[in-house]
């Protein structure tokens, strides 16, 4: 069974509270494109994610988009992210962690910048982890 052929959950409640959840992403990530910090293609996987349990239609549409869809369709195959795209997300993620941390975040919330930091490891570890292309 090919990785891009829906697995669309039987209850139609279910069906459409996946559908919502896709679209808040779809909506998140092409917030994304225009505003920076904001990751575009993690909510697109996050989207096609929801869409494969819900419209096989949505799904192919966040898959076939020139603009996202090879990443999420690459990262659905298992093929992984290209070196560019993993070094410039490690930049992100500690640009703005860095940001947050020194100037950002007051020194009072000490607990805030030992989270924040925590948060951006995990993220750096998962991206880590995905093979690259």
């Amino acid at each position: 069974m090919s990785p891009h052929t829906a697995q669309i959950k039987s209850s139609k409640m279910v069906r459409i509270s996946w559908l919502i959840a896709g679209c808040i992403c779809v909506c998140f990530g092409l917030i994304g494109i225009v505003i920076p910090g904001l990751p575009t293609t993690v909510f697109m996987l996050i989207a096609a994610a929801c869409f494969y349990r819900s419209s096989q239609r949505f799904y192919d549409w966040v898959i076939s988009n020139r603009l996202f869809g090879i990443h999420v369709k690459n990262y659905r195959e298992g093929k992984g992210m290209p070196k560019r795209a993993k070094v410039m997300a490690f930049l992100f993620i500690w640009g703005f962690v860095l940001f947050a941390i020194l100037i950002g975040i007051p020194d009072h919330l000490f607990w805030a910048k030992i989270a924040t930091s925590l948060a951006a490891a995990t993220g750096t570890g998962f991206i880590a982890a995905i093979p690259t292309l």
